[in-house]
């Protein structure tokens, strides 16, 4: 997947194959690159802890992320999308909204449902999962305030996974949605998700929406997650969408082929059941997509706890997907890369907690065995990257009559320290998961 193909001058059509393969020709390059100017850093190393361990470290901080970076540039900048067949769809959705404690939220989001400018018709589901405020009077109340077809079902049992299964038992349609009880939508942000599941071939079981940060004027720690969204996972989708195997179809905003979600056995009791059951449709031989103009806004954690929680989970939940499917299960050939490129994130995020991060710190005291000038050629392809996404996020934006925030000091930190917290936090997720701790989701 891609942006349009006329945000510039119309292109000469090249297939994904040449794209994967000139990606991972320029990757190698710059990998063997970066390896041929490393050689002076590696042996001063080596006279430390040893060549082995030398090389073990450099890998995991400058080698491997700068191949996946190399290959994530060279992506973008291939990066195309066919125009929807038909912006205008009208077949009969429905949207389900797993809620839990939601009442201050809860009215907000259905406003922003009734005013799609979607012309097919929209049954709202909201399935209050236990809550022990107001949410279910709250939803039922502004829903019919708003005339929205809407319905309210009860699951005492915890967890999102057991509230979307019970919802999905009442779906008629073909189609069906997740949105979080605190996103919110776009007004085009239904029918660009539809049309680019209608424009997609059959075998595309769902269509993941942009999600992008709704309170980013919190707190400097809200401010530098709107750049992590708006650049960080926005690429990612991007790249993935690109190679037709997006990884992750988020609970938080997506379009599913209902008959595809039933056939799975429905959501998984995981504290990543949406990536769980992402994987599982493409291990079907399914694909999905990624589509940028279907945009909502979340609200993200305010804090250092929660931020730390909710990433911890996304590691925990993503150490899950690979315990239950396998990359090498993945049937098609591009889903086995791009799972398999989760197979090196835990061995970087160790690299840089446990070496980079003390290695800054001598660093700093004139000891450059770990942090050496190699270290910083990743920082030129981050830089290229995000400027090549900025550019496409800005046409999104002017096509959805929307502004970017000028937000200068949380780009600032989002790009000096971001990767400092998210390593060790990451890398928390995982050792939960190791040692089967208890699953908190909030």
């Amino acid at each position: 997947m891609a942006i349009r193909a006329n945000v510039h001058t119309k292109s000469r059509y090249i297939p994904v194959i040449a794209k994967f393969s000139l990606s991972h020709l320029v990757a190698l390059v710059w990998t063997g690159f970066s390896i041929y100017v490393s050689i002076p850093w590696v042996n001063d190393l080596a006279e430390v802890v040893s060549l082995p361990l030398a090389l073990l470290i450099i890998a995991g901080i400058a080698y491997i992320p700068g191949y996946v970076n190399a290959f994530l540039v060279v992506s973008l900048i291939f990066d195309r999308q066919p125009p929807f067949k038909d912006e205008n769809p009208i077949r009969d959705i429905t949207i389900l909204i797993a809620a839990r404690n939601e009442a201050e939220n809860i009215g907000n989001t259905l406003s922003y449902i009734a005013k799609q400018d979607y012309g097919g018709h929209l049954k709202v589901f909201v399935i209050d999962n236990g809550s022990s405020d107001e949410t279910s009077h709250v939803a039922l109340t502004s829903g019919k305030k708003l005339d929205l077809d809407i319905t309210g079902i009860r699951e005492e049992n915890p967890g999102k996974f057991n509230a979307l299964n019970t919802g999905l038992q009442h779906v008629t349609t073909e189609l069906v949605i997740t949105l979080d009880a605190d996103t919110l939508l776009h007004p085009s942000a239904v029918r660009y998700l539809v049309a680019r599941m209608e424009s997609a071939p059959e075998n595309v079981c769902a269509v993941a929406g942009s999600v992008l940060v709704r309170n980013s004027r919190e707190n400097i720690i809200t401010k530098i997650q709107e750049w992590d969204y708006f650049l960080g996972i926005a690429s990612i989708k991007r790249l993935q969408g690109l190679y037709q195997g997006t990884l992750v179809a988020q609970g938080a905003y997506s379009l599913y082929k209902t008959d595809c979600v039933r056939a799975i056995g429905g959501w998984p009791d995981a504290i990543g059941e949406d990536i769980v059951l992402t994987w599982n449709l493409l291990k079907r031989h399914w694909k999905v997509y990624f589509e940028p103009l279907a945009v909502a806004f979340t609200s993200v954690p305010n804090s250092f706890r929660a931020f730390a929680r909710q990433r911890s989970r996304w590691a925990r939940g993503m150490i899950e997907a690979l315990k239950e499917i396998k990359p090498w299960q993945q049937p098609q050939a591009y889903t086995k890369y791009l799972t398999g490129v989760n197979l090196l994130i835990p061995y970087m995020d160790v690299s840089y907690t446990f070496f980079w991060l003390p290695g800054l710190i001598l660093a700093c005291f004139g000891f450059f065995w770990i942090v050496g000038p190699a270290t910083l050629l990743v920082l030129p392809l981050t830089f290229a990257s995000y400027s090549i996404l900025y550019k496409y996020q800005k046409y999104v934006f002017r096509k959805l009559n929307l502004r970017v925030r000028k937000n200068l000091s949380g780009f600032i930190l989002f790009m000096l320290s971001y990767q400092m917290i998210m390593s060790p936090v990451s890398v928390w997720g995982y050792a939960q998961e190791v040692f089967r701790l208890k699953r908190v989701w909030k």
